[in-house]
């Protein structure tokens, strides 16, 4: 398992092995110490399961405010995603900011998006699943958006704004521009 951190040092690249014989493959996707040695010390709670059966569709932008914020493990089994992750940790030098990645079955690659980022995706093929882990229980009543369409955001989704399929709550999401403060950006003291 290989680990790359992105422009934005928090969020990480993480590259399974996948190994392959006559059978088919076996690849670890998830473990504690090489995600600990990486700065991801978070005890995963949850396990998500997502399909969407149309390429289009949005996801996000989403994150849980305190008690329960989430930091999630992302990873997509089948198809391709284009995924997003937006800084939202007040006093960030990456304020506004954000980081893509396409995860796919082919590349069986994962994104680690911690607490104080938004996150989204969008399918880029029919048919996709995604499976991700989280820190923290889903509730409800901390749920929170963004505007996926934000202009002060400027987010390249890979895929033409008509084309985007996107769930009526998504549609209402505020701006960034109206974010309240509910992360405060504190250094990493460690550095992979």
């Amino acid at each position: 398992m290989q680990i790359e951190t992105l422009a934005i040092e928090d969020v990480l690249l993480i590259k399974p092995i996948k190994r392959h014989d006559v059978r088919g493959f076996f690849s670890e996707t998830s473990r504690s110490d090489i995600l600990a040695a990486a700065g991801v010390t978070e005890a995963f709670v949850q396990d998500n399961h997502v399909y969407s059966a149309q390429r289009g569709v949005l996801r996000g932008l989403h994150f849980q405010t305190a008690p329960h914020a989430q930091g999630k493990l992302v990873r997509c089994t089948r198809g391709a995603i284009l995924d997003i992750a937006v800084d939202i940790r007040k006093g960030s030098p990456t304020y506004g900011q954000h980081v893509t990645a396409e995860l796919s079955a082919e590349n069986w690659q994962q994104l680690w998006v911690p607490v104080g980022f938004a996150h989204g995706y969008v399918t880029l093929e029919p048919h996709c699943e995604v499976i991700y882990k989280v820190t923290e229980y889903w509730d409800p009543a901390c749920e929170r958006g963004i505007a996926w369409n934000d202009p002060d955001l400027a987010i390249n989704w890979g895929i033409s704004p008509t084309d985007v399929i996107v769930a009526e709550k998504d549609r209402t999401n505020p701006p960034f521009s109206e974010l309240e403060s509910f992360f405060k950006f504190v250094p990493r003291i460690f550095n992979p």
